[in-house]
């Protein structure tokens, strides 16, 4: 777990090792806020929480470097915690258990917190080292971006110092990143009536499971299987060929995560079982028959489980699955001027139905404002068909690019000169805190990098190490080059 340590540079694994013994899911920052402001007093560095309850690193300029433009490194304290269904690790108490395999590192069936682990280290090991040479620099580390941005959004607006804004959060090294796209959450919540249970009825656990899930914006594209959506095919046929009915259905966890996993309790007559589960074998193969190209594996399957009291009424039931089949989920339009880059997407994230009520969380994207409110719109249009109250929330805009940039053209001439090779600079379909940044200190020149991570929000969230030497090569070389104020 520790051989992390001796991959290079040593200063950022060293610190991303130590930032992995802090538990720090998104809602539960403080063991990392007091992590973090330990290790700025241990360097010798001003530090401090703001009002958003970020945390707020400050080194003064190398002697002769006083004249240089200040610069922000920003990146996100909190992780996404998603874990394999047969591990029994806890984010609030556990560290995360790292390895190597080969070029990646990875976590044991757990996310691995590269995003944005990996962009808090590299802030640490500008903040520690003596000898690098540099302006004036700030170190924005910010609170629970995966839930909702809120320390972003809770950032004051007279408090950043930087002339320029160098977020961390890109997760394809020779890619500079100058746009990304807007979200808001969408969620959708009704009541339905419950029924008492026939005692002479059965019930079937069914479940989804093993599918890649991953990031709702950087991997929507990929056209990965939803569980939400799988199951939804599921209980129809159940319904309609085996007389079952909804009691329970619990599917997806994380707003920006795609729903890797299911899980509904149904009703039906004793002598519909056997039918039942040929039915389900046939739906699981049907379902690795599509996604053989995109899913490494699909696993569906029924468990006898404890007769519920209570199941949804047959009418309720109706209207709420054609809600389900309604909702859009996935990518709904390419950027026009740049069709390999998705501009509008939806991803039905959370379905909560137990208990007399039910709850729907969605997460809407798009680089356009106009697509943004459209796809919201269709969203809410289809819901409140099916008689549910829909509230938007979290909205944030997205970053419109400034391909101009002196930030920008500064990491082009290095990225070239250091690597005899051209950067990509792209627009990507993620929420990045640098729009909110911007919205409140619309004079900062901002740019976006980092190394190469995949499948964020996942259990097969890697790191490409080799990419963290050249990434941390620039940061460095970039800090040192600042142009003057």
């Amino acid at each position: 777990m520790s051989e992390i340590k001796n991959l290079k540079p040593e200063s950022i694994w060293r610190n991303f090792y130590n930032l992995t013994r802090v538990p720090r899911p998104s809602g539960h920052l403080e063991k990392v806020k007091t992590f973090l402001l330990d290790f700025a007093k241990e360097v010798g560095v001003e530090a401090f929480i703001d009002e958003g309850n970020n945390v707020v690193m400050r080194k003064p300029a190398s002697p002769g470097m006083e004249n240089r433009k200040t610069v922000t490194m920003q990146a996100h304290m909190d992780m996404v915690p998603q874990k394999s269904p047969d591990s029994n690790h806890n984010f609030e108490t556990d560290p995360i258990e790292t390895w190597i395999d080969n070029e990646w590192v990875r976590a044991k069936n757990t996310t691995l917190g590269a995003d944005n682990g990996i962009g808090v280290a590299a802030i640490m090991a500008v903040m520690e080292d003596k000898t690098l040479k540099h302006g004036p620099i700030e170190g924005l580390i910010t609170a629970d971006e995966e839930t909702g941005m809120y320390g972003a959004n809770d950032l004051p607006t007279d408090q950043l110092k930087g002339d320029i804004l160098f977020n961390l959060d890109s997760e394809t090294w020779g890619c500079f990143v100058v746009g990304s796209a807007g979200g808001v959450d969408v969620t959708a919540t009704r009541t339905y009536k419950e029924v008492t249970v026939d005692k002479a009825r059965v019930a079937l656990k069914v479940t989804i499971k093993g599918l890649k899930g991953g990031h709702s914006g950087l991997e929507i594209h990929e056209g990965r299987a939803n569980a939400n959506k799988l199951m939804v095919r599921v209980v129809t046929r159940l319904v309609d060929e085996c007389k079952a009915e909804l009691s329970i259905w619990h599917g997806g966890n994380m707003r920006n995560a795609i729903p890797y996993k299911a899980e509904t309790v149904v009703t039906l007559p004793a002598e519909n079982e056997t039918k039942a589960c040929a039915i389900i074998d046939e739906m699981k193969q049907l379902f690795e028959t599509e996604y053989c190209f995109v899913e490494n594996v699909v696993e569906l399957f029924a468990e006898k489980t404890a007769l519920p009291e209570k199941q949804m009424d047959a009418t309720d039931r109706d209207v709420v699955m054609k809600a389900i089949y309604g909702c859009h989920n996935g990518v709904l339009r390419m950027i026009p001027a740049i069709p390999t880059v998705v501009e509008t997407s939806s991803n039905l994230a959370i379905i909560d139905i137990e208990g007399g009520n039910i709850k729907f969380l969605m997460l809407a994207r798009s680089s356009s404002e106009s697509m943004k409110a459209y796809i919201c719109d269709t969203l809410k249009g289809t819901l409140t068909l099916g008689g549910f109250d829909v509230k938007l929330s979290g909205d944030y805009p997205g970053w419109d690019p400034n391909t101009d940039s002196e930030a920008l053209n500064l990491l082009k001439e290095l990225y070239q000169e250091m690597f005899n090779e051209e950067p990509i600079v792209k627009v990507d379909h993620a929420g990045l805190e640098c729009s909110i940044i911007l919205s409140k200190y619309p004079n900062m020149d901002v740019v976006s990098l980092g190394p190469t991570i995949r499948s964020p929000h996942s259990t097969s969230e890697r790191c490409l190490h080799a990419t963290v030497v050249p990434f941390w090569e620039l940061l460095k070389r970039a800090l040192e080059e600042v142009p003057q104020k």
